[in-house]
């Protein structure tokens, strides 16, 4: 039986310091993790300070049950673009259009629906496929001819916006059957004996618990097979704490109201299922590869065009979905839909800890800028902040988080 002497036998002391046995305690383990780990609790420490800062300065109103159901609700679409645009920034580009696609899909499905009585399922499926095939289109210019995705999908944002225009004619056309509104305004329903709280909800969250705290011990355990360098074990277990304590406080405020929207099981199924795509997957290691070094990546046999592309296709295939969900929830299409919804999601990736330079990010980062953003919007809101201030201190937000990595990549070069 072996034994992993990397994981259970600690780094000798610097001569005249005292190690953690010695009266560092859990402060100072805490602090020494950190500081190996700033990346990946930096953001995560970030929304958690604004939300308590927030929820201080409205009096308890951020955290009002129907308030964090908001939240939920009106950042869904830009979370459902943000986990796509994590994926491009990874591999190296940038999309400009999905804005523009957004608005364009769900004008697509106004014109299908209302105009053309198509039933909404199929509707749906052919505006996905749309998605699909602009990402696909864009991905091809991009991957196999070469062009810079800057000006690929600066060329798309402007072709999908004149295409809304088109499909609109320039009015906002509504509304949408009530199935599909459903999608994106509706909670789960209620079932079993009346408890005050939403039974289902309650199922989803403790599964979820125990989900995460099942991925979270095997990845560790993971990392100590492989002699990588892990957190302490009371940095381990405080992090866990604090996560189990973060998913039961949201569970309890949605479930001590309508319960759990619909459109946060979409966002779970992405998160969950794109996240193991990019930590298991071949796919997920090949886009890390190309967007961290493409010539070892092609080197290495990496199908680094083949990826491009699928990256694309995916994005428009999110962008769709996203027009969707978005044009549902306002029961409308409308040609001014999706303004800066491009921008939103790129300051999300970044916030996130998405690199400038490729190769760096996470699923679950994409998510935590998203919330970030969102909560930052819905505070300041809340405590009468106009929206001119709003703007800057966004704007403030995502060059602190754009400084933060390139200081990181300095302290950890250096």
């Amino acid at each position: 039986m072996s034994t992993d002497l990397t994981a259970k036998t600690p780094a000798p002391a610097p001569p005249g310091s005292k190690g953690p046995a010695s009266g560092g305690g859990l402060l100072q383990l805490m602090l020494d993790g950190m500081r190996r780990n700033m990346r990946q609790y930096g953001m995560l420490m970030a929304l958690g300070l604004i939300v308590v800062l927030f929820a201080v300065w409205s009096d308890g109103d951020l955290l009002l049950p129907r308030n964090v159901s908001n939240l939920v609700l009106q950042n869904s679409y830009i979370l459902i673009l943000a986990i796509g645009m994590m994926l491009v920034i990874i591999a190296g580009h940038i999309d400009l259009s999905v804005g523009s696609l957004t608005a364009f899909v769900g004008a697509t499905a106004a014109v299908l629906m209302v105009r053309n009585d198509l039933p909404w399922p199929v509707a749906v499926i052919l505006c996905l496929a749309i998605g699909a095939a602009a990402g696909s289109v864009q991905g091809f210019f991009i991957a196999y001819l070469g062009i810079p995705s800057f000006i690929v999908t600066l060329a798309g944002m402007l072709l999908f916006r004149g295409l809304t225009e088109i499909f609109l004619k320039g009015q906002t056309l509504g509304p949408f059957p009530k199935d599909l509104q459903k999608i994106a305004n509706g909670f789960l329903p209620e079932v079993g004996p009346n408890t005050n709280y939403h039974n289902l909800t309650l199922l989803l969250g403790f599964a979820l618990i125990a989900f995460v705290v099942y991925q979270e011990v095997r990845d560790r355990k993971r990392q100590q097979e492989f002699s990588l360098d892990v957190p302490p074990a009371k940095l381990f277990l405080l992090k866990l704490v604090a996560l189990v304590a973060a998913i039961l406080v949201v569970t309890l405020l949605l479930a001590s109201y309508k319960g759990a929207p619909i459109v946060l099981l979409i966002l779970g199924v992405l998160v969950v299922g794109f996240g193991y795509l990019m930590r298991n997957a071949i796919i997920g290691r090949h886009i890390y590869a190309i967007g961290g070094n493409l010539p070892a990546a092609k080197l290495s046999g990496v199908k680094d065009k083949k990826v491009t592309f699928l990256v694309f296709l995916n994005m428009g295939m999110l962008a769709a979905l996203a027009g969707l969900v978005f044009a549902a929830r306002f029961n409308a299409a409308s040609p001014k839909a999706g303004l800066n919804f491009e921008l939103e999601a790129i300051a999300a990736s970044f916030i996130g800890g998405a690199s400038m330079s490729g190769g760096v990010g996470t699923v679950l980062g994409a998510i935590i800028g998203g919330l970030v953003l969102g909560v930052l919007n819905n505070g300041m809101n809340l405590v009468g902040i106009g929206t001119d201030w709003q703007q800057v201190i966004k704007g403030a937000v995502l060059l602190a988080a754009v400084g933060f990595d390139v200081w990181n990549k300095r302290r950890v070069g250096s």
